[in-house]
């Protein structure tokens, strides 16, 4: 197979068409409060042989270009992931991504098979495919969702590391090498891929952000394309050393991005256009590997008979087994079962066994395809009423973003600082701040206007203020910042007398 110039100039016109439709289509998912993946789906199913004529049937082409867009939507998520909101909540997420899945899998495989007449082979992919949560549909659709932070550090956890046990089992199983190892083998190469793919993940992520903070680059574009080669390395050693790989880049993506480096804000902004685009080309493909015409209405309704399993059953048993792990409210739990958002993962999952030629592997494909677009239109939109009615929401403005820029001569980092509306930094002096040892604040911009502050000088909503802080003390900066957006000039005293909780 050749590619020409000719050729060239169609995709770049078919491609900047639909990747500015699909940008566009973010607004309209948004107001409609439908999870934007619907929507490139169907526009790939619009491309495809039954609509505009593109063909695409390369199954193993669908699965390589599917893992790719997963590892960079991992990427994403793991770089913008606040690892202090995560943490409390990383036993039940590491719980749901390992024993929750197990439990899912063998809800679903059983009743693929009793209630569904399914064979064992894909009444077992059925349930390894359709048991892990999509990390884009999670990381996109909750940050939206005004839920707390340990709420959506659990389902964030779970969403990020549970692909990594399920993509073994549907490789054992479609490769024909599951009975090889035998239940105990498989359950025992799971764990191992999965801690060796954490363990990698945290060497090059920690290794990563020690190289990054000493090396100087001539331009501030380079330090995102630097921080996503580095997620993207962490999961070709996964790979590699035949561990986890998608473990390997999340953990690794998570590292780097609680670490201090420099241009984080820039880093972040960066991945997440990535991820958008990772999203875009992976729901498009996968729509166009869809052909409309094959599915029948035998196969809709073994599609809502395993959704409706899925969703009632197999679903909020996982999440009550997880949550022996780390034990939480009942209304809490019951929206984590309620949040499983499931969009291209099981899909991409399914195009493994289809590039190995699985017998009934189109049909299996068809099927969660199906089940995908039903489920993902009702658990969706109905998020944020399920989170007012279950009482776990709440309300948190963006009141502080901070970006840095390195000062290689001095040892030290420029710090911009923008005081948003919500922030409890209006009206709080300079003076009143008590920075760190060492760190000055140097500028402010208010009304596109500069002025030198002094101790006396009172910040307001909408101020970009600039600090130079030494890079020992930046991190106390940032969250001594933090403290006094959140709570004013009796930060302190709050802090010591918070009652505990969320």
């Amino acid at each position: 197979m050749t590619f020409d110039v000719h050729q060239l100039d169609q995709f770049l016109l078919v491609g900047s068409v639909v990747t500015l439709l699909a940008i566009l289509a973010v607004r309209v998912s948004t107001r409609a409060g439908l999870p934007s993946l619907l929507l490139y789906l169907l526009m790939g199913v619009a491309l495809g042989e039954r609509g505009l004529g593109i063909p695409f049937d390369d199954a193993q082409l669908a699965h390589a270009l599917g893992f790719l867009g997963l590892v960079v939507i991992l990427a994403e998520g793991g770089l913008t992931t606040n690892w202090s909101q995560i943490k409390p909540s990383m036993r039940l997420g590491t719980s749901l991504a390992t024993v929750g899945v197990a439990v899912s899998v063998t809800l679903m495989a059983l009743g693929g098979h009793y209630l569904l007449g399914l064979p064992w082979e894909l009444a077992i992919l059925l349930g390894a495919v359709t048991s892990p949560t999509d990390a884009a549909a999670v990381f996109s659709v909750l940050r939206v969702v005004p839920i707390s932070r340990r709420l959506a550090g659990t389902l964030e956890a779970e969403s990020g590391l549970n692909d990594a046990p399920t993509v073994v089992l549907v490789v054992l199983i479609s490769s024909g090498h599951a009975l090889e190892h035998g239940i105990l083998g498989a359950i025992g190469l799971m764990v191992f891929e999965l801690a060796a793919g954490v363990l990698i993940g945290l060497a090059i992520g920690a290794g990563g952000a020690w190289l990054m903070r000493r090396v100087a680059l001539p331009s501030s574009g380079l330090y995102p394309i630097a921080v996503i080669s580095l997620t993207l390395l962490a999961y070709a050693v996964g790979a590699a050393a035949h561990a986890s790989g998608f473990a390997a880049v999340y953990v690794a993506a998570l590292v780097l991005g609680n670490s201090e480096l420099p241009h984080r804000s820039t880093t972040r902004s960066f991945a997440e256009g990535s991820a958008w685009l990772a999203q875009i080309g992976l729901f498009v493909m996968l729509g166009l590997l869809a052909w409309p015409g094959r599915i029948s209405l035998t196969t809709v309704g073994l599609a809502l008979a395993a959704g409706l399993l899925l969703t009632f059953v197999a679903r909020p048993v996982s999440v009550l087994v997880s949550s022996l792990a780390q034990p939480r409210p009942w209304r809490e739990l019951a929206f984590v079962s309620w949040a499983g958002l499931r969009g291209a993962v099981p899909v991409v999952l399914t195009t493994i066994p289809l590039a190995e030629g699985v017998d009934g592997s189109e049909r299996l494909f068809d099927l969660v395809f199906v089940m995908v677009v039903v489920f993902t239109l009702l658990t969706g939109p109905t998020l944020p009423w399920v989170a007012r009615l279950l009482g776990v929401t709440r309300s948190e403005a963006r009141d502080l973003d901070v970006e840095a820029a390195p000062l290689e001569r001095i040892a030290a980092d420029l710090l911009q600082i923008t005081i948003g509306p919500e922030s409890k930094l209006h009206g709080v002096e300079v003076g009143e701040l008590r920075l760190p040892k060492g760190v000055s604040v140097s500028l402010v911009i208010r009304d596109g206007h500069t002025l030198v502050p002094d101790q006396r000088t009172a910040l307001r909503r909408g101020d970009d203020v600039l600090l130079v802080s030494p890079r020992r003390a930046r991190l106390a900066a940032e969250a001594r910042l933090r403290e006094v957006s959140a709570g004013g000039r009796l930060a302190q005293w709050l802090r010591t007398n918070r009652p505990p909780g969320d």
